[in-house]
């Protein structure tokens, strides 16, 4: 487990897939993710089985918030495309819990794998995709200290129209930097 303050990021239980399968298939989560249809049970379950079959450094997380009543499950984030050679990692994150949205859950869930994939994967770069309509994405990810590199125009067809998907990362010793500084 890595655990924050009000956050901690937990290994992905069975137990967690109807919640993924609700959430996923609710268009206001979705639209902000890469995946545009809608799942179902049996689809999020073999997502489960293949999963587990990753080297643990690409097997998502379940991210818990903490709430008065204990900890509640709120999303999940993870590493993939790990490349070896070149110490870079692709990162994924979602809050699938519309009411858990704009708390600071995903920016402390973002700095907890940052830290992870630095401190303990000796990763030297991290990097997103994410859309240009995903404002509070786009604040959640400045929030973690990720800087603007790039921009593929026209790279995603939403909801009728072409939108552009921002490039965004942060370096080893940019976290570095951040980190004795104290901004972290």
């Amino acid at each position: 487990m890595i655990a924050g303050k009000k956050v901690r990021l937990r290994a992905i239980e069975k137990d967690d897939l109807p919640r993924f399968t609700a959430w996923l298939n609710d268009p206001q989560v979705r639209r902000n993710l890469m995946i545009y249809q809608p799942i179902s049970t049996a689809q999020e379950e073999n997502w489960y089985t293949d999963i587990l079959k990753r080297h643990p450094d690409e097997q998502p997380l379940s991210i818990d918030v903490k709430k008065k009543a204990g900890w509640q499950h709120a999303g999940n984030c993870g590493f993939f495309d790990l490349n070896q050679r070149d110490r870079s990692a692709e990162i994924g994150i979602f809050i699938g819990e519309p009411s858990l949205w704009g708390q600071g859950y995903g920016v402390e869930a973002m700095r907890l794998m940052v830290a992870h994939g630095f401190e303990n994967l000796n990763l030297n770069r991290i990097y997103l995709r994410v859309f240009e309509t995903n404002e509070r994405g786009i604040r959640c990810y400045e929030k973690a200290r990720f800087r603007h590199e790039g921009r593929l125009r026209e790279a995603r067809f939403l909801e009728g129209r072409y939108i552009d998907m921002l490039m965004m990362s942060i370096l080893k010793r940019e976290y570095q930097e951040e980190k004795n500084g104290g901004h972290l």
